[in-house]
């Protein structure tokens, strides 16, 4: 390699804007610079980058005097927490202290989350306020068309992730250029693949209604409501990932105000499209809000609210994105295509797909029993769709804080890892874990003694009534598993773990939660309750998994 200008390779705007490279000390990005197969004894990037903290680090506990290392013994060394972000050198996080960094992380994906479960509670409410002949078939229908929105959002986000971990660490070791180059890729493809997942749930939407055994009513509304989505799902791509995108820059505040927006138009939309009249009795009082418009499109109108925020929201990213945020921003050189990165970001976001996809198809198989359930009972399908997601609708609740805090956790722990600090990296999830637990298991507390008047507030029908109180109650004994499971997978899939992430979510899937589930609701008559201790039983093995992945340590060695 005598002789060889590796900086040459890359033209001068692909270069890293801390030019001139040194490679004694700065080491390579090998995978970018080298043609595939060539050799190389120099030090790669990411270990010249640790090799340099660990030497940065021994030269100031020795001028410190701390003890342990060189020099004279000393005061105690400076607390990890104090400065716990040293070793980030670019975006948002450089500087902060741990602390610091998990709060100005996870309260916008909160607020983000809460804003987005408000939606979604909102759907059910139009649905539910409805006329008395299709309320039932409505929220039938809104139940399963909410599975769709699952699979959506994890379709985009196994894009998103690749880019999200690439930006991380590439911002974690002050490589700008490189995070640039994988912000332009990911939101090159999110267009593309937004439309090509609307062409499979346009095509698929009549057969997902019949699979799930929904009442001719309710799949005649389902059918609809899908393939207004589907329209929409180019401009779903652009919000999804490019939020991602922001939040592997250690960004989340532009996210969570697009989201402010995004919802209040979606809301808004929603009720004014579908023509409901929303009626309250508050204290004696009757409050009511009527509609102005009168264009009473029912189911289509709610899906019409959410294809509108998708395309406000898609404008604002873009014009977030755009203008750029510290270190990051999108530019015009980036957008066409670059094999070298798109291959990386496919690498990591492909594992995550298929594991989204391993966790959905297994709760489609959920809706399945609970459709043979319903038809043994001699309801036609009607009625246990809509109480079964009406009690994910508030358990989604509880997990807000714990998606919020695990995303926290998956941008530390990828930009401690670009940094070089892989003991930081554990620090960040542990901390960002615990923290979790107390959010996640008050919430359970709530389910479990406000089960009827949460249930209430959505629906008054009998049916409803009945059942949703008593599966709150199950999902609330098992939300400290459910906080470990969702902050450590998040850190590992933060980091591009991802390949770990799909083994252990398809074994605990499908060797647990599937057999337990049919076992429980069908097999031994135990109903939606039975179907739901399978689900929740799940949580404690999966969490057992995820917890000793973690503890193994693997992770903090994957390459991205």
């Amino acid at each position: 390699m005598a002789g060889v200008d590796l900086r040459s390779m890359h033209p001068p705007s692909e270069r890293d804007s801390r030019s001139p490279i040194d490679p004694a000390t700065d080491g390579i990005d090998c995978d970018s610079a080298l043609p595939e197969g060539w050799p190389c004894d120099i030090p790669c990037m990411g270990e010249a980058t640790e090799a340099r903290d660990r030497g940065r680090e021994d030269a100031s506990l020795t001028e410190s005097g701390s003890p342990g290392l060189r020099g004279p013994a000393g005061p105690p060394p400076v607390p990890v927490a104090v400065a716990a972000t040293a070793g980030i050198r670019a975006g948002k996080l450089a500087g902060r202290t741990m602390t610091s960094a998990i709060w100005v992380l996870a309260w916008p994906v909160l607020v983000q989350q809460m804003l987005q479960a408000f939606v979604g509670m909102a759907d059910k409410l139009f649905a539910g306020r409805l006329g008395p002949d299709e309320r039932v078939a409505a929220l039938d229908a809104i139940g399963i068309g909410s599975y769709v929105g699952w699979f959506i959002v994890i379709a985009m986000s196994g894009l998103g992730i690749g880019g999200q971990a690439i930006i991380a660490r590439a911002m974690g070791a002050g490589r700008e250029a490189e995070a640039h180059r994988a912000l332009g890729q990911a939101m090159s493809l999110s267009a593309i693949w937004g439309a090509l997942v609307g062409v499979v749930l346009w095509t698929t939407a009549p057969a997902l209604g019949q699979v799930t055994g929904l009442a001719p009513d309710a799949l005649e509304g389902l059918v609809v409501y899908l393939r207004v989505l589907a329209v929409s799902l180019p401009f779903a791509g652009l919000m999804m990932v490019g939020a991602q995108c922001l939040h592997g820059a250690g960004e989340t505040t532009w996210p969570a105000a697009i989201a402010v927006i995004v919802n209040l138009v979606n809301v808004a939309a929603s009720w004014l499209l579908s023509g409901v009249d929303l009626v309250f009795e508050v204290g004696g009082t009757t409050l009511a809000l009527r509609d102005p418009l009168g264009l009473d499109l029912g189911i289509a109108g709610i899906a019409g609210g959410t294809a509108i925020g998708y395309a406000v929201g898609a404008a604002c990213t873009l014009a977030v994105l755009a203008r750029g945020v510290r270190d990051l921003a999108l530019r015009g050189i980036d957008l066409p295509v670059e094999r070298p990165m798109l291959a990386r970001i496919v690498r990591v976001g492909v594992p995550n797909f298929a594991e989204g996809i391993s966790m959905w198809a297994v709760n489609l198989f959920i809706l399945v029993f609970i459709g043979m359930i319903a038809a043994a009972e001699d309801t036609a399908g009607r009625g246990l769709q809509g109480a079964h997601i009406i009690a994910v609708q508030w358990e989604a609740f509880s997990f807000l804080p714990g998606f919020a805090i695990g995303t926290a956790a998956g941008t530390l722990a990828g930009q401690y890892l670009g940094a070089g600090r892989p003991d930081l990296a554990r620090r960040a999830v542990l901390a960002c874990t615990g923290i979790a637990i107390v959010a996640m298991g008050s919430l359970g507390v709530v389910f479990m003694t406000l089960g009827e008047p949460l249930t209430r507030f959505i629906s008054p029908e009998p049916i409803h009534l009945e059942t949703v109180p008593r599966l709150l109650f199950i999902c609330g004994t098992v939300q400290v598993f459910f906080a470990i499971t969702m902050v450590v997978r998040q850190g590992l899939r933060g980091v591009g773990d991802t390949t770990w992430c799909l083994i252990l979510t398809t074994v605990s899937s499908y060797g647990v939660r599937l057999p337990a589930c049919y076992v429980l609701g069908v097999s031994m008559g135990l109903g939606l309750e039975g179907i739901w201790l399978g689900l929740c039983g799940e949580f404690v093995v999966r969490a057992a998994l995820f917890g000793g992945r973690f503890l193994h340590g693997g992770w903090t060695r994957i390459r991205v």
